[in-house]
């Protein structure tokens, strides 16, 4: 018999489009998929080597439920120089990822009956992860005009019973980046109405058109106490298999948050970790992340002009992150739901993306542009055509 917790649980359809994806292509068929959450560049060959001679010295024993002490070290300095919030090693809890310290994060704070405020278009593991910790989703509707939640679209959802906000700026799927000031008034929002601010970080190394990354923990002292501070090397080193993620946060929950780490998986992999510490520490690590920034923002200007041209479909320029949020409700429509567009247009357009009802924008398709100039060019003209031939 299975508990209730988990009879809503789905798999997450990221993952699930990019297996089908896999197997069509694995038949012979020629797909162009536009819906993995990852880079398309490899991990650099300083972090494999790290990982490798880690390996060969025998560090493959157990670590230390909250992280090897020189990496929660080393994230201590990068959020002190780059992200302008200090944390001490204690303070730091490494972790399989980013989305297991975001669930260990609810699962430390979250009550049955609580509400967490989820700000929509969602990633779609938080609502997941919510229900799971017995707490009740929220969600906050954005507008597609930018997608950029602001404080006062939150107020009129507060309840006695708003426990936590998450925040993903810059956002997947939208590509959302909210600005500055609107992030010190939400901040500001959530320390009056002592609401807990999660802010995922994921995708801070990507922001385009000059932007800045602000960590909400930098504003003040007094925010920095309400917030936990989410981040993984996933998108920004390009190490998406290999599981190392973190958080900071007040010492009181960081405690905890490693306890909760020893109780279920002991500990991130130890080799891994010292991948890790080498990304953090290689002085090739910032040209790598730059390269890539570079090249994702070239492809997001092509993909967004291309989208821009086929009839009935609206855009928004996304600001950061590597995804690009199209309308094609117009089209969806004729189909019943944006699942079904989703399945023609794998089927007859032998093209892949994400239905915007899995990030709970009904009408929507996420597309990833971690793929090459020519793919994105090949990818939206079957798009295009594939739209068009919609009786």
């Amino acid at each position: 018999m299975l508990a209730r917790r988990v009879s809503h649980i789905k798999p997450a359809p990221t993952l699930a489009l990019t297996a089908k994806v896999n197997q069509l292509k694995a038949t012979g068929l020629d797909i162009v998929g536009f819906g993995a959450g990852e880079p398309d560049f490899d991990t650099p060959d300083f972090i494999k080597e790290a990982c490798i001679k880690a390996l060969r010295e025998g560090k493959t024993k157990y670590a230390p439920s909250a992280g090897l002490p020189q990496l929660r070290e080393a994230l201590a300095e990068k959020l002190l120089v780059e992200n302008c919030v200090e944390y001490s090693p204690s303070e730091i809890v490494v972790t399989a990822g980013a989305k297991m310290a975001l669930f260990l994060v609810m699962l430390a704070v979250l009550e049955e009956g609580d509400e967490v405020l989820l700000p929509s278009p969602y990633w779609v593991t938080y609502p997941e992860q919510i229900l799971l910790c017995g707490a009740k989703v929220v969600e906050v509707p954005t507008e597609e005009e930018n997608f950029i939640l602001r404080a006062d679209m939150l107020k009129e959802y507060i309840t006695p019973r708003t426990k936590m906000l998450i925040l993903n700026s810059p956002s997947n799927p939208t590509g959302a980046v909210v600005p500055e000031e609107e992030i010190k008034k939400i901040a500001q929002l959530c320390l009056e109405k002592n609401i807990l601010l999660v802010s995922d970080e994921c995708y801070e190394a990507f922001l385009y058109d000059g932007d800045r990354f602000v960590s909400p923990a930098s504003l003040s002292k007094e925010i920095r106490e309400i917030t936990f501070t989410v981040n993984a090397f996933s998108k920004t080193y390009s190490m998406t298999g290999w599981r190392v993620g973190y958080v900071a946060c007040p010492e009181k929950y960081a405690k905890v948050i490693a306890d909760l780490n020893s109780q279920s998986i002991s500990n991130a992999t130890t080799f891994a970790q010292y991948g890790a510490l080498e990304a953090l520490k290689n002085p090739q690590a910032k040209e790598f992340v730059q390269n890539m920034k570079k090249t994702f923002e070239r492809r997001r200007d092509l993909a967004y002009e291309l989208l821009r041209d086929i009839p009935h479909v609206s855009v928004v320029k996304p600001k950061g992150a590597f995804y690009i949020f199209p309308n094609l409700s117009h089209y969806s429509k004729k189909f019943g739901s944006d699942l079904a567009l989703a399945d023609y247009l794998i089927e007859k357009g032998r093209v892949a993306g994400v239905p915007g009802s899995a990030f709970g924008a009904e009408g929507y398709l996420r597309l990833s542009y971690c793929v090459s100039e020519e793919v994105i060019k090949e990818g939206i003209k079957r798009l295009k055509e594939a739209l068009l031939s919609i009786p």
